[in-house]
């Protein structure tokens, strides 16, 4: 293993702590509708658990307003069913073949509650980067160890890696800052 090897495999792992974040992000519920409310949602399809968007067509009615169109008439029940047991806090209606799922506006208590969720997000987030920062220099100091470098390469090597960090921890922080606006937003 080389340093670059150890700086390539840095910033991938890195770049998945972000996109990770950026999905969990995702999931906070904001005032308005979006169809990623439901993306977690598995519903029972002749006895397998299935996405939600393989059994059904999931379209934005209204601001807030998600539909949910069932591929086969007979699972109107069960996805309506699934959506209401995901703990989405969502109520679900069946208007013939489509499910309606209004989403209630957000109180400032729950606002307040979506901003802690958010902010627990990052940190779990930063940790992880922190981490990935660790496992880094730990390799660079056995490069060194191995000798396949010199003491000069492998303090280089952990400045940029902790400027990658750097970097890393910034962009966190500014999803977070505007997930924070987005769910305080009335």
């Amino acid at each position: 293993m080389t340093i670059a090897d150890v700086k390539k495999n840095t910033d991938q792992r890195m770049n998945k702590s972000i996109e990770t974040l950026k999905a969990d992000l995702a999931k906070v519920r904001t005032g308005r509708a979006h169809i990623g409310i439901l993306d977690h949602v598995h519903v029972d399809y002749y006895g397998n658990p299935t996405l939600l968007s393989q059994v059904a067509n999931v379209t934005l009615i209204d601001a807030r307003t998600i539909g949910v169109q069932p591929f086969e008439k007979k699972m109107v029940a069960g996805v309506e069913k699934a959506i209401r047991d995901a703990d989405l806090g969502l109520n679900p209606s069946t208007q013939g073949e489509m499910i309606r799922v209004p989403t209630p506006p957000l109180t400032e208590e729950r606002r307040k509650e979506m901003v802690k969720l958010v902010k627990s997000e990052a940190e779990d987030a930063k940790i992880a980067i922190r981490n990935i920062r660790r496992d880094a220099n730990e390799g660079l100091k056995k490069i060194l160890k191995d000798k396949a470098c010199s003491e000069d390469d492998e303090r280089r090597a952990q400045d940029e890696v902790q400027k990658m960090t750097d970097r890393f921890v910034t962009e966190v922080d500014k999803l977070v800052a505007d997930k924070e606006k987005e769910v305080l937003t009335v």
